[in-house]
């Protein structure tokens, strides 16, 4: 069986990303082949399409929000996603159970006892006259009869796992500031969350699957589960396992693909790209090491903005004031630096925030 080394199952992650190449695609294409982006800091989409599309625009993505054709919802791991309308809607069954539980998990001592389609049918009916409302207006309008739970979780209970909602523009509009005022999705598309199929049937988990592994493979299952947050697919994998190619990583691990999925050689360049805070390409897997180093593995998930250089997350950046800020991991050569600054001038251009100079820190030792 063929062995992929780390170097090789970056340079597949970086092409499926279109962080090779930036692709010429619009944004609910992009969106789509992601499989939606993370996007619970409002602005970060923005720059993480920059660095895979030829041509990117704010606006685009913009006209695609208030277009209703992407939408910010909760979804993988319970975190707002931005994703298109036809995956909101496709998906969100799928991922109902375990939006509960993470929420349940969270909160479980202070939502016991409650009667959770009680709940869900008194906030759809609160709802009912398309009005947008906060988290605190909705709950406001059901404490008289859940007076028990705190408003924090008895907010998040309804927003993010018992009624599939969308969170409405100006949220998430470039250079907006603007809270979270929610609509259901069926409301707000016009069309309603399809059903779960038969139960021992899962179309759903099998198209994930199969749309996981074009955005993100070759990867194990664990990846899998990790990206989505969801349990069950080990029989979405074994429905079409015989449609799938399988190689070893360095460490023995299985690891799932389509068949004609890009490999690229692991010789191949990689350009210097920023990614913003959240990034999928880092945060879609459970071995996250195809991308980023052991050592460094915390600033992933605690919203840092990071910089792969020869595809790998080399430094972190940020903006502060007048100033682009780069801070390395490691010592750059040259040539890397060279790259860089000039990467970062052309984000400097794209950001828009009245960016003087770009300043490069000396490296942590």
């Amino acid at each position: 069986m063929t062995v992929l080394d780390r170097r090789a199952l970056n340079r597949a992650t970086l092409a499926r990303q279109h962080l090779l190449t930036r692709a010429a695609a619009s944004v609910p294409e992009a969106v789509t082949h992601l499989c939606g982006l993370q996007a619970q800091e409002p602005q970060e989409p923005f720059t993480g399409l920059w660095s895979r599309l030829a041509g990117f625009r704010p606006g685009d993505l913009d006209d695609a929000l208030t277009g209703r054709t992407v939408v910010r919802t909760h979804l993988m791991r319970r975190t707002v996603h931005l994703v298109t309308a036809d995956d909101a809607l496709a998906w969100r069954a799928r991922h109902d159970t375990m939006l509960r539980q993470r929420v349940l998990g969270t909160y479980r001592r202070e939502l016991a006892g409650l009667d959770l389609d009680e709940v869900a049918a008194a906030g759809r009916a609160v709802l009912a006259d398309r009005r947008p409302r906060t988290m605190g207006e909705l709950v406001q309008a059901l404490e008289d009869r859940w007076p028990g739970p705190p408003r924090r979780a008895l907010g998040e209970l309804l927003v993010a796992a018992l009624i599939p909602m969308a969170q409405l523009p100006p949220r998430g509009l470039w250079q907006r500031t603007a809270g979270v005022r929610n609509l259901p999705l069926a409301i707000w598309l016009g069309r309603d969350v399809a059903p779960l199929p038969d139960a021992g049937h899962d179309p759903v988990g099998q198209r994930m699957l199969r749309r996981y592994l074009a955005a993100y493979g070759p990867a194990t299952s664990s990846d899998l589960r990790a990206w989505c947050g969801l349990a069950g697919l080990p029989a979405a994998v074994e429905a079409v396992r015989d449609n799938l190619v399988v190689f070893r990583d360095e460490r023995g691990r299985r690891l799932l693909d389509l068949p004609d999925a890009p490999r690229p050689d692991p010789g191949t360049p990689a350009p210097v790209r920023f990614l913003p805070a959240f990034d999928n390409a880092i945060l879609g897997y459970h071995d996250r090491g195809r991308v980023i180093d052991a050592a460094h593995l915390g600033l992933s998930v605690q919203g840092h903005r990071t910089v792969l250089v020869d595809g790998r997350v080399s430094a972190t950046w940020t903006v502060r004031g007048p100033y682009l800020e780069i801070s390395p991991l490691r010592p750059l050569t040259a040539p890397e630096r060279d790259a860089v600054l000039t990467e970062a001038e052309d984000l400097a251009a794209f950001l828009d925030q009245g960016i003087e100079d770009i300043r490069v820190d000396r490296p942590a030792r």
